[in-house]
């Protein structure tokens, strides 16, 4: 198994977290294994320093609010967050809450309100406003939009532990490629998610629905994401009414993570755990045993953690894992036992559980009960990570970090630590926007997606941009000193897409290739636009191979060359076969230009045809 990581190339597409952010894959070859000498290490079954095992926490499960200082929670669901602790931090909730009742209906007069009392707070030293004012000038709500301010209120507040502050800078960080900076950061923030997860399970994470597929509303996403009011939902809870275990065990799953649109209810979650097993739902004992030895919505428990999670491994492998965890730290058992530990991993390895992996990869890694092997967990957290263990790209990231296993490389880094830090609990901030939109609140969704796009999140920022081209006035835009004028909604959707678009969304590439080609909310710029449809052709994206072939055929940006002109007209019809009416005609213009140079026929299509083909493959 050493060789898998010394010869090959290993592809791992991240999928599992592409609901986060766009597909990510990550190529690693033997050039990128460290040359560092193997740490030497005297370790056996019988010695190991569980110290560095941080990787599950030992610490009570602590709440959202605690992990996230300053979550708007307590404003977007009332009595379910901590009561204001000072003054100044009063003060920062209410200017929070006008803000959002500004966003919903209240405009700029109640906007305008809620940031004096922001910037009171701000000012006074409150880190939690100082994030806040940091959006605002960002944005340009109500204030000039002032990036070094910006900056500069994010940097103080960050300073003060306001976390989504933090994700601010990093993401700034990382898109100047000052990566030894925005690792820092993002390292921290990623810390903050792992330790927030389940023990061994890939925690279920509030998924960020996109609000639209290409240029059309996502209908199908959305409807699914209705929470209660959804018909598969009711067909499940009814389901889960006559006995039907996998159902009660789905919709605790759904309660206890706040997934598919409802609220976290971990109280109501238990109650369809606990009806599961009484039916003998092994996934339920599993997750209950989990739950019990974190301390995560109970009193911590490691005795009945290690009754349920025994119960599972009987028709579940996954649950060995949690029994191993419990071994290597001592909890619920006589006393620690590496050696059971590696057993019951390697029991979960068998069944090719990604946990079990991970696990194997921590012991070799830290030395605990087996020699240290850093090149052999190397392979283990590759595996993991290959299944979508978020917990692997943490040890890949840190691997990469320091230098440990893997060479050197800050931005490869910077992108693992950023995709699992998307995954700490700030994220609830697309639960409440997806929730506004499905109740036709545009305005409150606007902001709420506006701040996740200012996170780095960049769902939020192409569901923020498609806010402010498909409802205009409606989205309750606000910009310096009243309601967005056109000029000021298509420059911040025009930036908004572009940050999408430097994360991998094609589509905002290609709205962006359109805002340069014909000047819309920018200066018209044919070498940009052309540079922004590359893009998005590099994402097989068919509109933008025609379009690129389009440029070609009229020297638009790009050379002069019928030649290539006729290879992207042909690339957009394979890549997209709905498209062969705009491709054919293209085709004709090409072969009339060349057979016909100076005739009627050519004036014809140039100068009347050939405008309209983009327009009409946009349909397609």
């Amino acid at each position: 198994m050493r060789r898998f990581c010394y010869t090959l190339l290993v592809v791992l597409a991240l999928l599992p977290l592409s609901t986060i952010s766009r597909p990510f894959v990550l190529i690693l070859t033997p050039d990128d294994l460290s040359d560092a000498a193997q740490p030497s290490s005297e370790s056996s079954a019988d010695s190991g320093d569980t110290s560095d095992w941080d990787e599950f926490g030992d610490s009570d499960a602590r709440l959202d609010d605690e992990l996230d200082p300053g979550s708007w929670r307590p404003i977007l669901e009332p009595d379910s967050g901590p009561e204001p602790k000072t003054e100044d931090e009063a003060v920062y909730y209410s200017g929070v809450a006008k803000m959002i009742a500004a966003a919903s209906s209240g405009g700029p007069r109640v906007m305008e309100e809620a940031a004096s009392e922001i910037e009171a707070a701000a000012t006074a030293g409150n880190p939690l406003a100082q994030s806040a004012l940091g959006f605002l000038y960002e944005t340009g709500m109500m204030r000039e939009k002032n990036k070094a301010k910006a900056f500069m209120y994010h940097y103080f507040a960050t300073d003060g532990g306001n976390t989504q502050s933090k994700m601010v800078l990093a993401y700034t960080y990382s898109r100047q490629d000052m990566h030894d900076k925005a690792v820092v950061l993002y390292a921290e923030l990623a810390e903050i998610a792992v330790n927030s997860f389940l023990i061994s399970k890939d925690s279920p994470v509030i998924e960020p629905v996109r609000l639209h597929n290409g240029a059309e509303e996502n209908k199908e996403a959305l409807r699914k994401s209705r929470g209660e009011e959804d018909e598969d939902f009711q067909i499940l809870e009814y389901q889960a009414q006559k006995g039907n275990a996998a159902a009660m065990y789905k919709i605790g799953i759904f309660y206890y993570f706040g997934l598919r649109g409802l609220r976290r209810d971990r109280a109501k979650a238990l109650l369809w755990f606990l009806k599961a097993v009484e039916k003998g739902e092994p996934r339920s004992m599993e997750l209950l045993g989990e739950i019990y030895a974190r301390g995560a919505g109970v009193e911590r428990n490691y005795t009945k953690a290690l009754e349920w999670l025994t119960l599972a491994s009987q028709r579940l492998p996954s649950a060995y894992n949690g029994m191993g965890y419990l071994y290597v730290k001592g909890y619920g058992v006589e006393k620690k036992n590496y050696t059971k530990a590696k057993e019951y991993f390697e029991k979960a390895v068998a069944h090719e559980e990604a946990g079990g992996h991970y696990n194997l990869g921590v012991m070799y890694l830290k030395g605990v009960g087996v020699k240290r092997d850093v090149k052999l967990a190397c392979n283990y957290f590759i595996m993991a990570a290959k299944e979508g263990q978020p917990k692997a790209f943490y040890q890949l990231a840190k691997m990469f970090h320091t230098g440990v296993g893997l060479k050197r490389n800050l931005p490869m880094a910077t992108a693992l630590y950023k995709l699992v830090a998307e995954r700490g609990p700030w994220i609830s901030l697309s639960r409440w926007a997806l929730e506004s939109y499905l109740k036709g609140d545009v305005g409150k969704a606007f902001l709420l997606y506006s701040r996740m796009a200012e996170l780095g999140y960049e769902v939020a920022q192409s569901n923020a941009a498609w806010i402010l081209d498909k409802y205009r006035e409606r989205s309750m835009c606000i910009g310096e000193s009243g309601f967005c004028t056109d000029a000021e909604r298509l420059q911040r959707a025009h930036s908004l897409w572009w940050q999408a678009s430097e994360q991998g969304n094609e589509h905002a590439a290609l709205l962006i290739g359109d805002a340069y080609y014909y000047g819309r909310g920018t200066e018209r710029d044919y070498d940009r636009a052309a540079k922004a449809y590359m893009h998005a052709k590099s994402q097989s994206n068919a509109q933008a191979m025609f379009n690129i072939g389009y440029m070609h055929e009229h020297g638009q940006g790009l050379p002069f060359d019928l030649h290539l002109a006729k290879r992207n007209y042909d690339q957009a019809l394979e890549t997209d076969p709905a498209a062969k009416l705009p491709v054919t005609l293209a085709l004709t213009s090409l072969w009339i230009r060349k057979n016909y140079a100076s005739s009627f026929l050519v004036c014809f299509f140039v100068l009347y045809l050939l405008p309209f083909l983009r327009m009409i493959m946009k349909n397609f």
